[in-house]
């Protein structure tokens, strides 16, 4: 994981600041008052306490369950500036070949571009996590970040035997990944569900912080369904049980000894464990799961709008009887929504009956649907329910993907494969046009451009499509400027193409 955690309370602490360990004792201090003042005679009042909570042992639950919980190292390579980034070093390094007084000597020092690419080599890097093991041949589950650009990947039992693991396949959009080891009758671990989870309920983390294989730790379910930034297809689980860096991909169990859930990341300000960690449903992990074992690859459904929350003051404005559903701001043209007959305004409150409480809700529940899948959308339209019907989409179509890099501007010339941008990336960049170079070759990317920048503008004119860019390459010189938005920063970039 990428943040760093501190250790976790003593559990029987925590115990006592909520009340538990001390419930019995409050209930003497009753019946002791009480007896003392109505006398011998009156009724004991200390009879009636409750009897003391027992307080949970997991101890069979990780004699079970932990030899199916591995710890997974990986290995693989970065490049990384040999000056040291942004500091004296770099300014005496420089740009070689190019004037300090050029006008664009400081923009190619400090981004990056092609006369400080030759200060950049391969460096290798070393991380590791948690998973466990779902079948006896040696399938196992765990996070998509633990082995995201790894190029070796080996896996450890707690019978200290290794493993050479091979990743069958990565979904980053829900944060799951599969590997193989080539084993046999390997431990497992059982499956549970989150339905049946109620908030409060005592759940158990195995795994490997900071390399200490199979420790445990425990705590409550926190909330269910919470939704995070950037990851809308995943409805979290929240808990308080201490996850450091290492228990990333491993187990969380229920108190049957179920796994209901990876655990994936946390929340912090101060970049260590502060009680609130997040894990992965593992209804969820499981679709996912199937998905990879079946073709390799896990696919998304998509609706096509983007939404924000219902306040009480748009409650009020739209007539709602509370502030609950998911607002949509706006509705791409040709999408799954667009053709359900979605609007702007529309607020959507049930999706298949299920119901949209928060704006969050409905992502995370598009997200465990499939493309092609038909939903029924029950919306609130200027006062009035309506029921609308859509056809899902799918969020990776490759289809589509290939078509939209096909209309890419004149590559012969300029080198860049674009496509417009999604209304949600427009609205994350803080633009109202522009369009996504998903790639740079030939000119551009010798003039430094990068596939993941957003293209504003071509020698002043605003880019809002291909045909527009195509037509602006085919009047120019020998050079365009380019305005391009990258890490929050617009940058020109002079490109020569004659």
């Amino acid at each position: 994981m990428n943040s760093l955690l501190s250790s976790p309370r003593r559990l029987v602490l925590a115990l006592v600041a909520a009340g538990v360990v001390g419930a019995s004792g409050a209930g003497l201090v009753s019946g002791m008052h009480a007896h003392a003042i109505a006398g011998p005679a009156a009724p004991v009042a200390a009879a009636a306490a409750p009897a003391p909570m027992a307080l949970p042992d997991f101890s069979d639950i990780t004699a079970r369950n932990g030899p199916a919980v591995v710890n997974i190292s990986v290995s693989g390579m970065t490049k990384t500036a040999l000056d040291g980034g942004e500091g004296a070093g770099a300014q005496r390094r420089g740009v070689p070949g190019m004037d300090p007084n050029d006008p664009f000597y400081e923009f190619f020092r400090r981004f990056g571009m092609p006369g400080s690419m030759p200060n950049q080599r391969p460096v290798p890097t070393r991380g590791e996590g948690s998973g466990f093991i779902l079948s006896p041949d040696g399938v196992i589950l765990t996070n998509a970040h633990v082995v995201d650009g790894a190029t070796n990947v080996s896996v450890k039992l707690t019978d200290r035997r290794e493993f050479q693991a091979k990743v069958l396949g990565t979904d980053p959009r829900t944060d799951v990944a599969v590997l193989k080891i080539d084993a046999k009758n390997l431990p497992v671990v059982k499956l549970g569900s989150t339905s049946d989870l109620r908030v409060g309920e005592w759940v158990l983390a195995i795994g490997s912080p900071f390399g200490f294989e199979n420790s445990v730790t425990a705590g409550v379910v926190s909330a269910k369904g919470r939704s995070l930034p950037d990851d809308g297809f995943v409805p979290f689980l929240q808990t308080d049980v201490a996850v450091n860096p290492g228990n990333s991909g491993g187990p969380l169990f229920n108190a049957r000894g179920e796994v209901v859930g990876i655990n994936s990341q946390i929340y912090s300000r101060s970049g260590g464990y502060q009680g609130v960690s997040f894990a992965i449903p593992i209804e969820v992990a499981s679709r996912v799961k199937d998905q990879i074992l079946a073709t390799g690859q896990a696919s998304h459904a998509q609706l096509g709008v983007s939404v924000q929350e219902v306040n009480q003051a748009f409650a009020d404005s739209f007539k709602l009887d509370k502030p609950e559903g998911a607002l949509v701001a706006s509705v791409e043209p040709g999408s799954p929504a667009a053709k359900a007959g979605l609007e702007p305004g529309d607020v959507i409150r049930r999706l298949d009956g299920k119901p949209i409480v928060a704006s969050g809700d409905l992502p995370a529940l598009i997200g465990q649907a499939l493309p092609g899948q038909k939903v029924q959308l029950d919306i609130w339209r200027q006062g009035q329910g309506k029921q609308l019907t859509a056809t899902l989409g799918d969020a990776g179509d490759k289809a589509a993907k290939a078509e939209r890099t096909a209309q890419a501007a004149d590559q012969g010339k300029l080198g860049l494969a674009l496509r417009p941008l999604a209304t949600e990336e427009k609205r994350e960049a803080g633009v109202d046009s522009g369009l996504l170079i998903e790639d740079a070759s030939g000119p551009a990317a010798n003039a430094g451009v990068q596939g993941g920048d957003v293209l504003l503008a071509i020698n002043g004119t605003p880019a809002r499509s291909v045909d527009q860019v195509r037509a602006a390459v085919a009047k120019a010189g020998k050079t365009v400027a380019l305005l391009v938005l990258r890490d929050g920063n617009k940058i020109f970039v002079p490109v020569r193409i004659g």
